[in-house]
C-alpha cells in the first residue's frame, strides 16, 4: 500500500510539474513583444533558407546548376526558394521589417533570394526541365517542377504577390531582370487574366467564372505596388473597382462577413465564411489604401468599404482574441493567419486614421492570442493549409494545420510589424468626462 500511495505521489508530482512547465512556456510566449516575435521568426528564415538544388534520385546537393548536366529529378531544396505566392508575401513582410528595424539584412535576404532564381545562372536549368515536362505530358506534368509558377504566369498565383514583392525590391534596388518579370505580370493583369464583362477577375474554376476571395490580394497586392511604381493611375482605378465588385458579389450583409467566393453561371455563393478569405481582402484593401492618391476618386469608397468590414470582423473575435477557421462557426479550430490579416488591417487603419483608435484593443488582443501560437524559437503553429474552394463546411472544419510555412510566416510577420509602433488602447473615463455635462437647477 505504501508503494502505491508513494507511486500515486510520484505521478501527481509528475503532472503537477509538467502542468507548470507548459503554462510558464506559455507564459514565455505570451511575454514576448511583437518586435521579439518578428526577429525570431525572420531570423529562423534567413538561417535555413539553404540555396541549394538537390537531386531526388541520388542525393546529391549542389550550389549552382549552371553548368551541371542537365536532368530531371534536379529540385530546388528550400521551400524559402520556390516561386510561390506565399513566398511573396513573406518577402513583402521582410522587407517592412526592414524598414521597421532599420536593418537591412532582412532587404539582402529577399535581393539573395531574387538573384538566386533571376541573376546567378540558374534559371535557363529549369526552363529547359519546364519546356521538357509540358512539352511531354502538358500541365499537369509540371506541376512538381521547383519554379513551374515563374514559366507558367497563367494564374495570379503564379505571379501576383511574387510580383508585388519584386517591385517592392525594385524600388530599393532596381534590376533590368526585377523590372522585366514586372512589366510581364503587368501585361498579364492587363490583357490575359479572366474577368467577367465588367472587370472582374474571375477563375475558370471550380465553375467557369467563379470570383474567389483569395484573388483580391493576388491582384491588388500587385496593381497598388505598379501604381505606386509607375505612377499610371490606371492601375489604382482596377484595384479600387476590384475590391466594390468583389463586395458586390461576395459580401453578406446578415453576417458582415464575405463569402469565399460566388459561382456565377449557378449565381450560388459558396458554403463558408473561411477566416483566410476574408482576411486577403482585408489585408488588400489596406495595401491598396496605404498606396492609392489621396485625392483618387474612389478613395471615399475603398476607406468606407474597409470600415465596414472591420466592423464586421470585429464581432467574431474569439475569447483568446483569435479568430476561428470559419469566422461564424465557434466550434472550428483557432486560425493563426486569418488572426494575423486582421491584426494588421486593424492595426495599420488605426495609425493610419482610417479605423476609430478604438479597435486598436481588438488588434491587441489579436496579438496576445497570436503570440501563444509562437513558440520561443520563433515556431509559427496552427497555419491552416492550402485551401481550395468545395461545397461543404465539413472541408474547411477539417483542413490540416501545419507548421513554419510561408503560408502563415507572411501573414503573422505583417502583422508583428506592424503592431511594433501601434498605439496603445486608452479608454476615456467616464469621471473625466462628467464636468462636460451641465446640469439645470
Amino acid at each position: 500500500m505504501i508503494i502505491n500511495y508513494t507511486n500515486r505521489s510520484m505521478i501527481r508530482l509528475f503532472f503537477s510539474f509538467s502542468l507548470l512547465f507548459v503554462l510558464t512556456s506559455l507564459t514565455a510566449q505570451t511575454k514576448m513583444t511583437a518586435k521579439e516575435a518578428a526577429v525570431k521568426i525572420a531570423d529562423r528564415i534567413l538561417t535555413t533558407t539553404t540555396y541549394e538544388f538537390k537531386n531526388v534520385k541520388t542525393g546529391e546537393t549542389y550550389k549552382s546548376v549552371k553548368n551541371l548536366p542537365f536532368s530531371m529529378d534536379v529540385k530546388v531544396s528550400c521551400k524559402y526558394n520556390n516561386w510561390h505566392y506565399t513566398n511573396g508575401v513573406t518577402d513583402i513582410a521582410l522587407m517592412e521589417l526592414a524598414d521597421k528595424t532599420g536593418d537591412k539584412k532582412y532587404d539582402k535576404y529577399v535581393l539573395k533570394n531574387m538573384n538566386f532564381v533571376f541573376n546567378d545562372g540558374n534559371l535557363d536549368f529549369f526552363h529547359r526541365q519546364y519546356d521538357k515536362a509540358f512539352k511531354e505530358g502538358g500541365w499537369n506534368a509540371i506541376r512538381k517542377l521547383s519554379w513551374h509558377m515563374l514559366f507558367r504566369g497563367k494564374r495570379l498565383d503564379d505571379n501576383g504577390p511574387m510580383g508585388a514583392s519584386l517591385i517592392d525590391l525594385q524600388m530599393k534596388y532596381p534590376d533590368k531582370a526585377f523590372l522585366n518579370y514586372i512589366n510581364q505580370t503587368a501585361d498579364h493583369l492587363n490583357y490575359a487574366e479572366p474577368r467577367l464583362v465588367d472587370g472582374t477577375i474571375a477563375r475558370l474554376w471550380p465553375h467557369v467564372n467563379t470570383i474567389w476571395a483569395d484573388d483580391s490580394f493576388m491582384a491588388i497586392s500587385f496593381l497598388a505596388r505598379m501604381g505606386k511604381l509607375t505612377g499610371v493611375i490606371k492601375y489604382f482605378n482596377d484595384a479600387a473597382n476590384q475590391v466594390l465588385n468583389y463586395t458586390r458579389y461576395l459580401w453578406c450583409p446578415e453576417k458582415q462577413l464575405y463569402y469565399h467566393c460566388y459561382h456565377t453561371d449557378t449565381k450560388e455563393h459558396g458554403v463558408a465564411h473561411w477566416s483566410r478569405a476574408n482576411g486577403w481582402l482585408f489585408m488588400a484593401q489596406a495595401d491598396l489604401l496605404s498606396m492609392m492618391p489621396k485625392n483618387h476618386p474612389l478613395r471615399a469608397a475603398i476607406i468606407k468599404n474597409f470600415q465596414q468590414q472591420a466592423s464586421g470582423v470585429v464581432r467574431y473575435q474569439g475569447k483568446n482574441g483569435l479568430w476561428h477557421q470559419l469566422l461564424d462557426k465557434e466550434d472550428s479550430y483557432e486560425e493563426i493567419t486569418g488572426t494575423a490579416m486582421f491584426v494588421f488591417g486593424i492595426a495599420r487603419g488605426v495609425k493610419e486614421g482610417w479605423l476609430h483608435p478604438d479597435y486598436i484593443y481588438v488588434a491587441e488582443q489579436g496579438l496576445k492570442g497570436m503570440l501563444g501560437k509562437i513558440t520561443d524559437n520563433g515556431d509559427v503553429t496552427d497555419i491552416c493549409v492550402g485551401t481550395g474552394i468545395m461545397p461543404s463546411l465539413t472541408y474547411y472544419y477539417n483542413r490540416p494545420t501545419q507548421e513554419n510555412d510561408p503560408m502563415g510566416e507572411g501573414p503573422v510577420l505583417r502583422a508583428l510589424v506592424e503592431m511594433m509602433d501601434a498605439p496603445k488602447y486608452t479608454e476615456i473615463k467616464a469621471e473625466e468626462q462628467y464636468d462636460k455635462i451641465v446640469v439645470n437647477k
